[in-house]
């Protein structure tokens, strides 16, 4: 025997009692609306399952094989070359000369044979060409090559002048000369000189130097020759 939601709730005192049923009522219909919403949820996602699960079979369904489409590449055969003909050598054909002289033999014909003689050969006209003038130098050459430098066989000091001796100077003249082919210096020209008559006294010094001359396959010849002087004060 089910009892009734009144005789379930607690007796409420006297002053609360109209409020207390009210609460009550309120929440017994909240309880039946929930039921109520619970039912027809459920019904509504039932017809809706229903209704979607066909589409969901589909899409489940097993995706049709895509078509493939092969080309067959088309090959083209060249054509046979054609076979090459032998074609035969021409041969050169002779064509007959009517004898004249049918009658007589025909005369023996023989090379002539040509028979050169010392003899024969004028030696007036063909004569031999002499040799030619020795090559001679016209000047002096620098010492390169095959020319072999001079000797320096005699050399004096040069003087020391008294002006550059005070001032102390120090340092090269440069000189060029030419070494003639009998070892003398000749055209003694002043490159790198000094102050206060060193240079001078350099020259002056060269002058009176004798070399071994400078030879050319082994022949003496004039060559064009750098020359140093070093002035140190001791």
């Amino acid at each position: 025997m089910t009892r009734s939601p009144r005789s379930q709730l607690p007796n409420p005192p006297a002053a609360e009692s109209d409020e207390f049923l009210i609460f009550a009522r309120e929440e017994i219909e909240d309880r039946k609306r929930f039921r109520w919403a619970l039912v027809v949820a459920a019904f509504v996602h039932v017809g809706l399952f229903l209704v979607t699960l066909p589409e969901l079979a589909a899409e489940i369904r097993e995706p049709e094989p895509q078509k493939v489409f092969v080309v067959t590449p088309v090959r083209f055969r060249l054509p046979p070359p054609e076979p090459q003909r032998d074609i035969p050598p021409q041969r050169a054909q002779r064509i007959p000369v009517p004898d004249p002289t049918p009658d007589d033999p025909e005369p023996l014909v023989t090379e002539p044979q040509i028979e050169m003689t010392l003899d024969a050969i004028d030696t007036g006209i063909i004569g031999i060409p002499e040799a030619p003038p020795p090559f001679e130098l016209s000047g002096p050459i620098r010492v390169r090559g095959n020319v072999r430098a001079p000797v320096k066989i005699f050399a004096p000091p040069p003087v020391y002048t008294e002006h550059a001796r005070r001032a102390r100077v120090n340092g090269l003249v440069i000189v060029e000369a030419v070494i003639d082919q009998t070892g003398s210096v000749t055209n003694v020209n002043v490159l790198k000189g000094l102050p206060l008559g060193l240079d001078r006294a350099a020259v002056d010094a060269i002058r009176e130097w004798t070399f071994e001359p400078a030879t050319l396959n082994g022949k003496p010849v004039s060559v064009l020759y750098n020359l140093t002087v070093n002035f140190q004060l001791q």
